[in-house]
């Protein structure tokens, strides 16, 4: 079985900024040159995540609502983010995606993105580790 890893790096806008990464994803996998086997995609950040879902604009207003309405604005005991980590909870901080013919296997409308969850823009970083067989 053979690894490959590289690295996204960009930026968010703030508090719940949704950023689709699929075709940043999707290239790695293709410069892997794994053509079966799996993704992992990671964020190893404490107030972010990775959803596969619709990119649709207002589905991700949806999201935006409904992680406001779950962990709305109030005073925490945790200074200032406690909001974020805990809507970060709500949410994996990684997703398993299956690669089949040298790409990513995802359905029609999935896509991969990373949820902003800090209260402020942040320089982010998420890990594409890609494992199986180039066959």
């Amino acid at each position: 079985m053979t690894m490959y890893r590289e690295r996204i790096r960009f930026s968010t806008r703030g508090e719940l900024d949704v950023v689709d990464i699929t075709e940043e994803v999707r290239a790695i996998v293709k410069r892997s040159g794994i053509k079966e086997g799996f993704a992992l995609i990671f964020a190893p950040h404490a107030t972010g995540a990775i959803i596969l879902n619709e990119n649709d604009p207002d589905l991700l207003e949806d999201i935006r609502w409904w992680l406001s309405h779950v962990v709305p604005l109030r005073e925490y005991k945790h200074p200032i983010n406690a909001r974020s980590h805990l809507r970060s909870i709500l949410m994996a901080p990684s997703k398993v995606v299956p690669v089949l013919g040298g790409d990513l296997y995802l359905g029609t409308w999935q896509s991969v993105m990373w949820v902003e969850v800090d209260t402020r823009p942040r320089r982010r970083e998420v890990l594409v580790m890609v494992f199986g067989e180039s066959q």
